[in-house]
């Protein structure tokens, strides 16, 4: 088919108006245009942060014709379109002349104006791909651009084709293109940049050198030949830029306060729902920003302390709401992408109040109770467990409220002995610590914060806490629940006396003093943790309103130099509890559906019923008279020595999960297992069930035999005169038993081992 009858057949398609696509209106491709970022608002509204969301493409938010540089528009119009204003969708001389310079093998600029490429972009059958378009396609693509002059305003064509035409590589659209690779503002490029870019939408893979001859070709077609001087540096620089990793920030015209919980809801929320481009946080735009700005000042001032990373968390108390998410010091740290929030780290001291409030709740103490500060050698599975105080001093026997307030270590590690690792493990599971082995496995250093929890699991269980024992999920955003499901963990009168036991000032002094950065203009309880090597450093602690949260340390896990809880963490903690309470934040923007009603607040400073005060003294005055808070049932008025029948009944060796493995060099008959118990007179041993074989008295001692060790696996228990179970436990024994060695009265069956 010739030129001549191609034209003829174009033209009287075109005629067709009942002919043209089913094509979208202006506003709704404006409605239906999505950027690749998604806006992340607080609890108000407010835009905090602006996150990409596609990988594909970089689309940021629609411009509107008026905020596009005049510059660019008539460059836009030399280079693609000079009778824009003229035609009707087809410029008819233009294809007159393309079909011309084809019949003639001659090389001329196309024929499509900026509305057929429009129609290009907007129809996916239109688009151009790897080959050019088929005869068919082009004729389509000039009925709905003549569809389009006739149903669109010339400069909604316009603003629409600037909005998505694709430029180099992964940018689309002029606002992307502008902020990338020219650092401004599409309202802001020049004649230059506007050349430029004019120039990728021709060949957006074209080489530099290309993008300058285009660029300039462009200038002189707007009388502006002056403006190609040094065109080609000028081009290398801005294509410098699109690859420049250390510009990445430069590409985000969106605030940037929450990058880390944007993160979460991302991966979350929009992976769910790629549609998405908002999402309504529970975050307070102007607490997050201090919280941000506090933790910033404090690692300033502790620069020579080798210490770059922090984290705080602000949670409301009652809803559960996340007032601030702060995931790292910014600029300060090496690893600021990684969230501290979130990530894992040892916890140090932070797990005591749980672990107290614990052996309350059980009876077992009280805030009364007195505890042994001495050195102590617990038999483990692994060895001996030999913990040490902070400042690897002892203070004797102090209360549960000395021991707690000061933070003691050992005294946190008889209590566990008392409860054992598996029942504390198990509390801690239903505080959401979510932790990865067994208690056994962490065995009695899970006192001192062995673990590896994260702040927003530790803040929330502190949360529980000032609830009283009440457990629900934390909200970060309008997708969560508006009220979360409650569980109750704690019982409301243990938790209050941890409470009341971490608010009070002169619990604390032994170890931290009356002064120091615990304190508060308001009622708060609060506790410090240091994990081992002063790798992490923690401050946690909650008013009737608030709980907050601060990690400090490295995000690499080398240590700090002399930092503690109460130097590093505290101070930010401090400061940022103190705002919460000028500013009263969590009244302000209250999330839908959340009663904020003054009476309807659980108070943590308020005893719950049931509870009672007790005016107690101690024994030789081991420390002043005082009030204190009891369980109804265990209130005292005289507080004694304890005494051995006041330790819960337990067995200390061998412990849960021990291997033990017979020596081949040494008889049988002088190899023993020591059972040892502590808190009952008169109780019983059980080895599978029956009384062991092979076992004598040690030293005299009525509840410590000696016991020839057997080949297996065994469940030892520890029972009362009654037959009841007072405590049991599993062991192995591996090994080879000479079968002479076997005394002719004990008929069992021979069985001969190798160790493994």
């Amino acid at each position: 088919m010739c030129a001549r009858h191609l034209f003829i057949i174009l033209a009287l398609l075109i005629g067709c108006h009942n002919s043209a696509l089913a094509i979208p209106s202006f506003k709704q491709v404006q409605q239906n245009f999505l950027s690749s970022d998604a806006i992340l608002t607080d609890r108000n509204g407010v835009a905090i942060h602006q996150l990409r969301i596609n990988p594909k493409e970089r689309k940021l938010a629609w411009v509107k014709l008026e905020d596009v540089s005049p510059a660019l528009r008539m460059a836009l119009i030399a280079s693609e379109d000079k009778r824009f204003y003229q035609h009707g969708g087809v410029d008819w001389n233009a294809v007159a002349g393309a079909a011309w310079g084809n019949l003639w093998n001659q090389k001329t600029r196309g024929a499509s104006t900026i509305t057929m490429q429009l129609a290009g972009l907007l129809e996916e059958d239109l688009r151009r791909k790897s080959t050019a378009r088929s005869a068919g396609q082009k004729i389509t693509q000039a009925v709905v651009a003549q569809w389009l002059e006739q149903s669109w305003r010339k400069d909604q064509i316009l603003e629409a084709y600037l909005n998505l035409v694709a430029f180099k590589g992964e940018l689309v659209g002029v606002h992307a293109l502008s902020r990338v690779m020219f650092d401004k503002h599409p309202s802001g490029l020049d004649k230059i940049e506007a050349a430029i870019a004019v120039a990728l939408i021709r060949g957006p893979n074209a080489s530099v050198a290309k993008v300058a001859e285009r660029a300039c070709t462009t200038l002189k077609e707007q009388a502006l030949p002056q403006f190609c001087a040094n065109l080609a540096g000028q081009t290398t620089q801005y294509f410098a830029r699109l690859t420049a990793k250390s510009d990445v920030a430069r590409t985000i015209s969106g605030p940037q306060l929450a990058p880390h919980l944007a993160q979460h809801l991302a991966t979350k929320l929009f992976a769910a729902n790629k549609d998405a481009v908002a999402i309504r946080s529970t975050l307070d735009a102007s607490t997050q920003e201090f919280a941000r700005d506090a933790l910033v000042r404090q690692l300033s001032a502790l620069v020579d302390r080798n210490i770059e990373d922090g984290a705080v968390l602000v949670l409301d108390n009652q809803s559960g709401d996340v007032l601030a998410w702060v995931g790292s010091s910014g600029a300060l740290s090496d690893a600021n992408q990684v969230d501290g929030v979130l990530a894992l780290r040892q916890a140090g001291s932070t797990l005591k109040p749980f672990l107290y409030e614990l052996a309350i709740e059980k009876k077992w103490l009280t805030a009364a109770s007195i505890l042994d500060d001495s050195a102590v050698n617990l038999p483990t599975a692994s060895g001996l467990y030999i913990p040490q105080n902070y400042d690897k001093h002892f203070k004797g026997l102090v209360s549960v409220r000395t021991a707690l307030g000061s933070s003691l270590n050992i005294p946190a590690v008889r209590t566990l002995v008392t409860v054992t690792p598996e029942l504390f493990f198990q509390r801690l599971q239903q505080l959401g610590f979510g932790l990865r082995e067994s208690g056994d496995y962490y065995g009695y250093s899970l006192a001192l914060g062995s673990a590896d929890v994260s702040l927003l699991a530790l803040s929330n269980a502190y949360r529980t806490l000032a609830n009283q024992g009440q457990f629900a999920a934390v909200r970060s955003s309008d997708a969560d629940p508006a009220k979360p499901v409650q569980t109750r963990v704690m019982a409301p009168a243990a938790a209050f006396i941890v409470g009341d036991i971490l608010s009070d000032r002169a619990a604390r002094a032994i170890t931290f003093g009356l002064e120091n950065a615990l304190a508060t203009r308001i009622w708060s309880a609060v506790k410090t943790g240091t994990s081992k090597d002063m790798r992490d450093n923690w401050c946690v602690g909650y008013s009737d309103r608030y709980t907050v949260g601060v990690w400090v340390g490295n995000a690499s896990g080398a240590p700090m130099w002399d930092v503690s809880g109460v130097t590093g963490a505290a101070p930010v903690w401090q400061e940022v509890m103190q705002y919460l309470h000028q500013h009263k934040v969590a009244q302000k923007g209250a999330a839908k559906g959340v009663d904020r009603s003054a009476d309807q607040r659980i108070s943590a400073n308020i005893a719950p019923a049931g509870i009672v005060m007790q005016a107690i003294a101690y024994e030789g005055q081991l420390e002043a008279p005082r009030s204190e808070y009891f369980l109804p049932g265990t209130e005292q008025t005289h507080i004694r020595i304890a005494k051995p029948e006041q330790i819960r009944p337990a067995i200390r060796y061998p412990t849960a999960g021990m291997l033990v493995a017979i020596d081949p060099d040494i008889p049988s008959e002088r190899q023993r297992i020591r059972f040892a118990a502590q808190g009952v007179k008169q109780a019983a041993w059980l080895l599978d069930g029956k009384a062991p074989v092979n076992a004598n008295k040690a030293n005299g001692a009525a509840l410590s035999i000696d016991w020839m060790p057997w080949p297996g696996k065994h469940l030892l228990q520890l029972v009362d005169s009654q037959g009841q179970v007072l405590d049991q436990l599993r062991f192995e024994v591996r090994g080879a038993i000479v079968a002479a060695e076997v005394p002719h009265t004990k008929r069992v069956k021979q069985k001969i081992n190798s160790i493994p």
